[in-house]
């Protein structure tokens, strides 16, 4: 499918509308921050949210709401004739749709799929609304906090996958003549998310969706650090003391595992980024 990319001065042909077209037969991915304001808004715990009105331990939105004509169910989230019910708290998908975001070399691009704007079909009314740049219409969606939390988030699916990295590379395993271990990781990255989340367990599940943080912090970049010393802290807690090489191919697979689980909640090329490290620990040693 086509792919357009945008400036931030590209002037959209639609702002937002809130008809709630766009709450129907969506895959709406969320990381940790966004479970946080969800639950925020719907004044609920974390662990509330995430086990009420998500997938796969937290990392996507459920639908399974009311049908429209096409069949497509709603959000959770979505009520009739009002559109979402925690507008307030909505993750950046929503905040950016009908736009996607890339990032290149570290600065951020929009883009849109397809020859036009689902919103021009789906939402008529956005036809007779103010057109926005591509900067205000993110600007007026409130979405410079959710960019902050997605980018610091990727920050700490790297540092948690470089965990997985030194048990393979720096711990002898890779020196053995292992093969399994990058065999497991390409494995994971093919798997469905169901499927990964199982294998990585409940303990790491709630860990990586919804860290136990004491303080009301709504600095995003603050939260996700805090976040990042509590998935370090764990997982030092864990691997430690492994002394045997099957200790230490088990958790490398394992921690690789909540690194490709977090990077889907990001909404990112999950298959592309096993392959991406499994060529940089061939590159280091690492047989397959």
């Amino acid at each position: 499918m086509q792919t357009t990319k945008l400036s931030s001065e590209s002037i959209l042909p639609l702002t937002c509308s809130r008809s709630g077209s766009c709450c129907f037969g969506k895959a709406v991915n969320l990381n940790p921050w966004e479970v946080f304001c969800f639950s925020k808004e719907k004044k609920v715990t974390p662990r509330e949210f995430r086990d009420l009105y998500t997938d796969f331990g937290g990392i996507r939105l459920t639908f399974n709401g009311k049908e429209d004509e096409k069949g497509q169910k709603s959000c959770s989230q979505y009520t009739d004739n009002m559109g979402c019910s925690v507008h307030q708290g909505r993750p950046l998908a929503c905040r950016l749709y009908p736009l996607g975001r890339q990032i290149q070399f570290d600065k951020a691009h929009y883009i849109f799929e397809g020859k036009q704007f689902p919103c021009l079909t789906d939402c008529a009314d956005v036809l007779e609304l103010p057109k926005l740049s591509v900067g205000d219409y993110i600007k007026g969606q409130g979405a410079s906090s959710f960019e902050k939390a997605q980018d610091e988030y990727l920050i700490i699916m790297q540092n948690i996958a470089d965990i997985g990295f030194e048990l393979l590379l720096d711990s002898g395993l890779s020196e053995s003549g292992d093969r399994k271990t990058l065999a497991s990781w390409r494995e994971m990255g093919n798997e469905l998310p169901e499927v990964l989340k199982k294998r990585i367990g409940i303990e790491w599940i709630d860990c990586l969706m919804i860290p136990s943080i004491s303080n009301n912090i709504e600095n995003p970049v603050a939260f996700a650090q805090k976040h990042n010393k509590i998935l370090l802290q764990k997982a030092q807690d864990q691997f430690g003391g492994l002394q045997t090489l099957e200790e230490m191919h088990k958790a490398s697979v394992l921690i690789i595992g909540v690194a490709l689980h977090l990077s889907r909640g990001l909404g990112a090329d999950t298959k592309g980024i096993a392959e991406h490290w499994i060529e940089t620990a061939k590159s280091h040693g690492a047989s397959e």
